[in-house]
Order: C-alpha cells, then structure tokens, then sequence
C-alpha cells in the first residue's frame, strides 16, 4: 500500500511576492478567490516563466471579459486578449507578481445574464517528464479524470477547492502566450494534506493549517 504524502485535494494555494501587501489587494480587487489564494513574501529569485497556470473556469464570455476586465483594472497585463477560439472563449494575463492566469469559458456566446461566479479554479504544473509526475500523484491517493499520453493530465477534483493538472512546460508556456524559458522558484505553494512534500519538477507542498 503506497503511504499518501500529499492531499488528494488543493485547500489553498500561496503565490510567493515580492510586495505581499499589493499582491493580496491585487487578488481581492481582481478575482476575489478569498482564501482559496494565499500570498506570503518571497525568499527566493525568480525570473521569467515559473511553470504554472491558473485557470478560471467561468460559464460564458460575458464572465470572460469581466475577469479580465477587473484584472487589467486592478494592475495585471495582458498577455493575450480576450477571443474565441475552436474550444471557446478565453483571455490570459499577467498579475503584477509574475503569475499566469488564464480566464476562459467552453461557450462561444452568452446564454444568460453572468452570475458573476467562478465555476472552476484548475491550476496546470508544467512538467518535464509528465509520465513520471503523473506516477507520483496516483501513487499517493489522486484519481486521474482526463489523460493524453505524454501531453496532459487533469486529476479529479475529489472536493478540493482547486483542480490540478500536469502539461508538459513547453506547450504551457506556449498556450499562455510567454517565452519558456525561466528559473529559480516556482514562487508557489501547495496547500493541503497532512505532510511536506515536492513533486518531481520541485512543486512543493504543505500540510493544511501548517
């Protein structure tokens, strides 16, 4: 029996800046995830891509281009506009600590007034080797929802507030809009479970309530 080390379900995740103070108004004014996004300093240089992606999952473009909006208004850059595409509606942007979030919706038009919710906050891991990722998750508790081979891979929610999945870092760079290339943190934290651990691209986690 394979000991579970990290929770099958993300509490929080902790975006690593280096202005703690403006980047926790920049998520209240731009998203309002309250504590599902935690910020605390960084210790650690990091410069270019930090292999991850945030996505909001919301209904129809109205809520798309609202996101956006708020997020462009409370101080984040636009890394590719809100447009449509074969899969839907979407739009990706830069938060003023360096994240990537990308805000996109499967609908092509808006049905309904927008409700102003969120439906799904799935954050994507850029990974190097994803077979070898993916081994470590399932060896400790996660179920596998969606699986493309070497490509990608979307684990079940199982109740967390936040879905993970695994991209190979190169087309996650390239799907976001931003050069590849970076090093030194990942500026980011994993909340959940009852112990520390990392991943094997260096993702790291801790224990809820640590």
């Amino acid at each position: 029996m394979n000991t579970i080390t990290a929770s099958t379900a993300i509490d929080s995740i902790v975006i690593e800046a280096d202005d703690p103070a403006a980047t926790e108004r920049f998520y209240a004014d731009a998203f309002g995830l309250g504590s599902r996004i935690r910020v605390r300093a960084a210790t650690s240089p990091s410069t270019g891509f930090r292999g991850h992606v945030a996505s909001l999952v919301v209904s129809q473009p109205a809520a798309v281009r609202r996101i956006v909006e708020a997020a462009v208004a409370a101080g984040a850059t636009v890394v590719k506009p809100v447009a449509k595409s074969m899969w839907g509606v979407g739009g990706v942007v830069q938060a003023p600590d360096g994240s990537i979030w990308k805000i996109a919706t499967s609908a092509k038009k808006d049905t309904a007034p927008d409700s102003g919710e969120i439906d799904r906050i799935v954050l994507l891991l850029g990974a190097d080797d994803i077979l070898a990722s993916k081994r470590f998750y399932v060896d400790r508790g996660f179920s596998v929802g969606k699986s493309f081979g070497r490509s990608y891979v979307e684990f079940e929610s199982q109740g967390g507030a936040i879905q993970l999945g695994l991209y190979r870092r190169g087309p996650l760079a390239k799907d976001a809009g931003v050069p590849e290339e970076g090093s030194g943190s990942h500026r980011l934290v994993l909340i959940g479970g009852g112990s520390a651990v990392a991943d094997p691209d260096g993702f790291e986690w801790e224990p809820a309530g640590r």
